[in-house]
């Protein structure tokens, strides 16, 4: 949206990749319409990583030129936006349009020898699991003279809930999708808590700083989701499952540990699955057979939305009612 921005983006990959670099002016573009322009410029394939609350656009208007697509998480922040992504899915299905997702931990060999176990029944039955990402403060930047009301929202983009969704949906769904994918199924209700403890500023626009879910699946299990940013604090960004015949602890990139009748732990070291995620999807358009996780993540990100809903209104919400 901004040239300053572009600029900046721009004289870092001279730094790093300036021999197989190509980006002249003429295909360097600014303001709310410079997707389309992006999309038009001969590309093969796009990466979006701008404020996910344009997400659901940009994926349909990405899909509807053809374009393979790397989309960061979430894909969306509302109701609406998650209703796009799903309609989009089956429209890359059917024209056979890779997409892939910034949810890396499924491109992680621990995440994915783990959840391999559990799916086999490493634990038995899965009856609880949890889901963490308790951490610090971000970044912010204070208004300056002469900003627009749009301006300073859109350059603290994270702070307003129409542009990031509140972190429980842009950050937690990391967490919230690992548990998804072995559990093999998105919640069915959940209530929550939440508020502002610490960042009580209006310097930092109007989202929360830390949410409490219980999400409830259909099999009667239930999760407990936590997520913090304050400074301060002991950090904690975890997964873990309780089964009939064991327990599952992972810590991202460092532990995959399965106790009980079945004991296992990752033998490591874990992959470079922010690398992994950009090769698979390369790879499998090559190969003719394009991956598609856009419905994976428009579940998860959708289970954050009605994490958040809960917690904003202080009632139970279904996953009926937050579709």
């Amino acid at each position: 949206t901004f040239k300053d921005r572009l600029e900046a983006s721009r004289e870092t990959l001279k730094k790093r990749i300036a021999d197989k670099m190509d980006v002249p002016d003429e295909r360097c573009f600014v303001g709310f319409d410079a997707y389309e322009m992006v999309i038009n410029s001969g590309v093969d394939y796009v990466i979006l990583a701008t404020p996910p609350g344009f997400r659901p656009a940009h994926l349909k208007a990405a899909v509807a030129a053809g374009k393979h697509i790397f989309t960061e998480k979430p894909v969306a922040v509302d109701s609406p936006g998650v209703r796009t992504c799903l309609e989009v899915y089956e429209e890359a299905k059917a024209k056979g349009i890779g997409i892939a997702s910034g949810t890396q931990y499924r491109h992680s060999t621990g995440h994915q020898e783990t959840i391999k176990r559990l799916h086999e029944g490493a634990i038995g039955e899965i009856v609880a699991a949890r889901a963490y990402f308790n951490t610090g403060s971000l970044w912010v930047y204070p208004r300056l003279a002469g900003w627009s009301d749009m301006e300073w929202q859109m350059r603290n983009w994270y702070y307003f809930t129409w542009l990031c969704g509140d972190h429980i949906v842009e950050q937690h769904v990391h967490n919230l999708d690992a548990v998804n994918w072995a559990m093999r199924a998105h919640p069915v209700r959940c209530v929550g808590i939440g508020g502002r403890q610490v960042r009580t500023d209006p310097v930092f626009g109007h989202i929360y700083d830390h949410f409490v879910i219980d999400y409830e699946y259909e099999t009667g299990a239930h999760m407990m989701s936590m997520c913090r940013q304050m400074p301060n604090c002991e950090n904690n960004v975890s997964e873990g499952f309780a089964g009939t015949k064991g327990m599952c602890e992972i810590i991202p990139y460092r532990k995959f540990a399965i106790t009980g009748q079945n004991p296992w732990s990752f033998p490591g070291p874990d992959n470079k699955p922010y690398i992994q995620e950009h090769t698979n999807l390369i790879e499998s358009i090559r190969a003719g057979k394009p991956i598609n996780e856009l419905k994976n993540i428009a579940e998860s990100t959708l289970t954050a939305i009605m994490g958040r809903m809960a917690a904003y209104t202080g009632k139970a919400v279904t996953w009926e009612q937050a579709m």
